[in-house]
């Protein structure tokens, strides 16, 4: 990448050469189109994950077209926590494939290509076979994504000081949005309209246009996203390659021998995912703070970490049943009406990113008039802020609850008030969440900090998984005993965190 990024100096066809992207480097608005339709594909088929798993089935919106997979709502709760929990998972060894194997951007590229896969098997007929084959697949491909796209971001600007990376960084992420809003709108409306499978081909299709807008504008790129940073040793390859393939014949066997004598269900994958969810996460954290070459200062800033990162946890936990339990309530007992439009319920979840894109500059500019003044909140009380907002959304969503009975119907508009008062608590934990993690990071761990805190994501939804799975917890997640109790959790441990907020600050050192 050229050292500077003015019109005198830098080359013509490189990253800050003449042409420019409203100011940037011409090669974001390569993984821009590449992040929105990428996120157009990926909330396309999360918002009709949950209504297809129902349609058919005992919990399903009477007088449906059925056509889905007919299950229980306990049983597609499970389901989709365990998916999104492990496309959060993912996202670390996806980052160490683009600094160990391939390098950013032929991972990017190879991922691309396993979502398109994984759509196009969901597009296929034929039950629950080629469905959790295609979600498996786009679980994958999400996860070896996630971290390289945002790295080739960085790789465009001339280090971390250059005044316009923070900029391209937002505007990289109105590409996440502008995909998520456009997605349920159009593949949700297509899904539950006309076919299931035409909807899932069309987030094949969306996915399809950003791997080639990835591939056409790869000369826009910086030619250190095609480098891998730290190769790996021709041993070091040989020894991770004998080990992944002992582990895969491992399961092949175990599965193997379960299948064939006629054991095999649903919950022998998804119980030992979930599992995998909760022990990977803890390994990590307690292999980092007992990492004995990390200074008294980076050990102290690993034990505040934690805090964050289990509260995180809980917020990720109540959070993310937006796109199941709330999403459910939304199909199944609300009016699929409003001032006389009808709309299908996949709509419900263009209302989070069209949040984020009309609040997260008010915010924005909310903290800057704070700190002015002397008066911004810190990050632990940020976090304590999210934790009391998505209590308070499900706090909310007792109301709807109570109203909603027997073939009573409730307003949309409470469903667009929980996901506005979660989206408030979402700008008060996301963005700072990912500031502090970069901040907190020891020095060996810098690189590996961003995928730990991802993982946040993946416990809270794993905890989610067992507590709806009806061979572990059996919790009715949808229950009014269940929502309170949830809504009570957060907020206490919003409590908790503002309570010890001046010991956390204490940890942190000098991270403000």
């Amino acid at each position: 990448m050229a050292s500077s990024l003015t019109k005198d100096s830098a080359r013509p066809g490189t990253p800050g050469s003449e042409k420019t992207f409203f100011g940037h480097p011409r090669g974001l608005a390569t993984l821009f189109m590449t992040e929105m339709w990428e996120r157009f594909s990926f909330y396309g088929m999360r918002a009709l994950l949950v209504v297809y798993l129902l349609s058919g089935g005992p919990d399903a919106k009477k007088g449906s077209v059925g056509g889905g997979l007919g299950m229980d709502l306990a049983t597609t709760t499970a389901i989709y926590s365990v998916y999104l929990s492990m496309v959060y998972l993912l996202a670390m060894p996806g980052g160490w494939l683009g600094d160990r194997v391939w390098g950013p951007r032929k991972t990017v590229t190879i991922a691309a290509v396993t979502i398109m896969s994984g759509h196009l098997v969901l597009a296929l007929p034929g039950g629950q076979a080629p469905f959790f084959a295609g979600l498996a697949l786009v679980a994958l491909g999400s996860g070896l994504l996630k971290a390289n796209i945002s790295t080739m971001v960085g790789h465009l600007y001339d280090g971390p000081d250059d005044p316009r990376r923070d900029g391209g960084f937002t505007i990289f992420y109105m590409g996440i949005n502008m995909g998520a809003f456009f997605a349920p709108l159009i593949i949700g409306t297509v899904g539950q309209q006309v076919s299931w499978h035409l909807g899932f081909g069309l987030a094949a299709v969306g996915m399809a246009i950003g791997l080639v807008a990835f591939l056409v504008g790869t000369r826009n790129l910086s030619p250190q996203s095609n480098l891998v940073p730290k190769p790996l040793a021709a041993e070091e390859r040989a020894s991770w390659l004998r080990k992944g393939l002992l582990w895969l014949a491992v399961a092949a066997v175990f599965y193997g021998v379960v299948g064939l004598t006629g054991h095999f269900t649903l919950n022998w994958a998804m119980i030992p995912l979930t599992v995998i969810g909760l022990i990977i996460p803890a390994g990590v954290l307690i292999r980092i703070k007992r990492d004995k070459e990390l200074s008294a200062v980076e050990q102290s800033k690993m034990t505040g970490y934690i805090w964050f990162f289990v509260a995180a946890a809980v917020f990720w936990m109540i959070y993310d049943q937006g796109g199941s339990t709330v999403q459910a309530f939304g199909e199944t007992k609300a009016s699929g009406s409003l001032l006389g439009f009808d709309f299908p319920s996949s709509w419900y979840q263009s209302l989070n990113p069209v949040f984020i894109m009309a609040l997260a500059p008010v915010f924005a500019w909310f903290w800057l008039w704070l700190n002015r003044k002397g008066k911004e909140p810190s990050t632990v009380a940020k976090f304590a802020a999210a934790l009391f907002f998505v209590g308070v959304s499900f706090f909310f969503f007792l109301l709807p609850l109570g109203m909603a009975g027997g073939d009573t119907l409730v307003s949309p508009m409470w469903l667009v008030g929980i996901y506005l008062i979660q989206t408030v608590g979402e700008l008060c934990l996301s963005p700072v969440g990912l500031s502090v993690t970069t901040k907190m990071a020891p020095a060996k761990y810098a690189s590996q900090m961003m995928g730990v805190w991802f993982l946040a994501v993946t416990a809270g939804d794993s905890v989610t998984g067992l507590l709806s799975n009806p061979a572990v917890g059996g919790v009715d997640l949808s229950g009014t005993g269940a929502v309170a109790a949830q809504a009570v959790l957060a907020a206490l441990a919003g409590v908790a965190v503002y309570m010890y907020r001046r010991q956390v600050k204490a940890l942190m050192g000098d991270v403000h």
